[in-house]
């Protein structure tokens, strides 16, 4: 998990946080920033892949336009059924959605709230979820959207971040 670099854009929005169409908001600004890095091999992303109540999150609208293997690690439940993952970290239950598995509630840290991932191009539930379980290193959320969170945070004004970690 070696940090190769990190771009962050601030500034406002130009359209508004609306649940269920954050990807709307924020990939206007993302694509300029995922055309300055080396090209990645996989986007993760802060935001629902197709554990989404139209099954094209974030993750999904991404990995699309950009045409690279995605996947969302949610901290929000978005949509689908599942069962309370075990307190323990690593602990996870399948997300259910029209009978079909569409991704994994996952405890990343024993008794924090669970991640929900899910794929969002180019990949199924299982290679989503030992992405995330990859990326985990003690932390709620996995290095490439924790690390993406403190760059974002980090000027004057809340900007949108990208990490690129190999």
């Amino acid at each position: 998990m070696e940090v190769l670099g990190t771009w962050r854009k601030d500034g406002l929005m130009e359209f508004p946080y609306i649940p269920g169409l954050l990807s709307f908001m924020e990939v206007p600004p993302l694509l300029p920033l995922l055309s300055e890095i080396p090209e990645p091999d996989i986007i993760m992303v802060d935001g629902a892949g197709i554990a989404h109540p139209r099954k094209f999150g974030l993750a999904s609208h991404l990995g699309l336009i950009t045409g690279k293997p995605s996947v969302g690690c949610a901290k929000s439940y978005l949509s689908g059924e599942h069962s309370e993952p075990e307190k323990d970290a690593f602990e996870r239950e399948p997300l259910m959605m029209e009978g079909k598995i569409a991704g994994y509630v996952l405890r990343s840290k024993n008794r924090c709230r669970p991640l929900y991932i899910s794929p969002g191009h180019l990949l199924d539930p299982a290679e989503a979820l030992k992405c995330a379980l990859l990326c985990l290193r003690g932390y709620k959320l996995p290095e490439p959207t924790r690390l993406a969170d403190l760059v974002s945070k980090g000027g004057e004004i809340p900007g949108i971040s990208v990490v690129t970690i190999k």
